[in-house]
């Protein structure tokens, strides 16, 4: 298991790793409601999480969008990223995996999957996860919290030949389910990989988490 050794000034390792932020779902468990569109502590649940990649210093951020991919499109203007459609996005999360993956451009060393409802991410963590990816012995990275795993998981840049080429039968959950061998965990200094945005139950929690923060004191609003 790695541990987080301290936070250091340094971006480098940042520069090795790409993201893939999943925007595509439907989000039904949220009911009528889009979560992307959710305002968190004054700024869409989506816009939210892409600033945070895109202030972290990666090599490439790839935004894959699919339900009301206009409404998404919109909330991420002027954020450096490459959007890309997934038309086949009510297959399933893996198709937007995939379809991220086959848009990668820029060189890289390992690949965050990073899922776009997980608010409490900040840069800090993402460059704790960069700083274990490299140190990391095996080919796939989990970040875990007392022992829970989270997200979001990092893949070698090896690993992507082998999902695009086997698109139905070899996704990430089953890549790491079939090569546990392949896989270290990473423990972090704080749940946020754990958190996430799924249900209004769920948004409620986050009104509370972040209205009682110091540093986001504004209290949520969930018709927007």
């Amino acid at each position: 298991m790695l541990r987080e050794q301290g936070s250091h000034m340094s971006r480098s390792d940042n520069k090795n790793l790409s993201a893939i932020l999943l925007a595509a779902g439907e989000s039904r468990r949220m009911g009528a409601i889009n979560k992307l569109t959710l305002p968190i502590g004054g700024t869409p649940l989506v816009r939210r999480t892409a600033e945070t990649l895109a202030r972290s210093g990666l090599a490439e951020l790839v935004v894959v969008v699919g339900h009301e991919q206009a409404a998404t499109r919109e909330l991420l203007q002027g954020i450096p990223a490459r959007i890309v459609y997934n038309e086949d996005y009510r297959e399933g999360q893996m198709t937007s995996v995939y379809r991220g993956l086959a848009a990668l451009k820029r060189p890289c060393k390992g690949v965050m999957i990073c899922l776009s409802d997980q608010y409490l991410l900040d840069v800090d963590d993402i460059g704790a996860i960069a700083r274990g990816f490299a140190r990391c012995p095996t080919s796939i990275m989990v970040p875990v919290y007392k022992g829970q795993r989270g997200n979001p998981v990092v893949l070698d840049y090896q690993h992507r030949q082998a999902i695009l080429a086997d698109r139905r039968n070899l996704g990430c959950k089953r890549l790491i389910e079939k090569n546990p061998e392949l896989v270290t965990v990473m423990e972090m200094p704080n749940d946020h990989v754990l958190i996430d945005l799924d249900t209004p139950e769920a948004y409620a929690s986050a009104q509370q988490r972040l209205s009682a923060s110091v540093d986001a004191p504004e209290v949520l609003n969930m018709t927007g």
